[in-house]
């Protein structure tokens, strides 16, 4: 087993190199190979071949990948990255992936203002069912008291 001092400096290795292999950028990323081939697939990045038919990725294909699993992690659809970030074969320009990132960013920020006011109307309705509930075990409660024990 390699030491955590031993992976760090693997990793730092990895970070610093310019091209990697699919293991080496799925083991930098933290993903599978085969994570990497479904984004490749999806037209997302474009890793050059060796004579060997071998992907090599990029820094340019790490940092895509980074921003398709920062994507991912905020929630937007991989329709809605491609448009964000562009297709590796169609690149985008900086100012149109910004433009069309703020778009997006405005339309998850209202989506989540909604999702507040939904969990607030039900944070309520639970209140409101909770207390009558809760009184109604009380009455419950109160009225198994007061019944005189039968022998059986």
């Amino acid at each position: 087993m390699k030491s955590a001092q031993s992976r760090q400096n693997t990793r730092e290795a990895l970070e610093k190199a310019k091209t990697y292999t699919i293991s080496q950028l799925a083991a930098l990323l933290e993903i599978s190979p085969s994570t990497i081939r479904f984004y490749e697939e999806k037209g997302l990045i474009s890793p050059e071949r060796t004579k060997g038919n071998q992907r090599v990725y990029s820094s340019r294909n790490k940092a895509r990948m980074k921003l398709i699993l920062r994507g991912k992690r905020f929630g937007f659809s991989l329709d809605e990255i491609a448009e964000m970030i562009g297709l590796a074969d169609e690149p985008k320009s900086e100012l149109a992936q910004i433009e069309k990132s703020l778009a997006y960013i405005k339309g998850k920020f209202d989506q989540i203002a909604q999702s507040k006011k939904e969990l607030d109307i039900l944070e309520q309705d639970l209140l409101v069912i909770s207390k009558k509930l809760e009184k109604r075990a009380s009455e419950l409660k109160k009225a198994q008291n007061k019944k005189p024990a039968t022998s059986g």
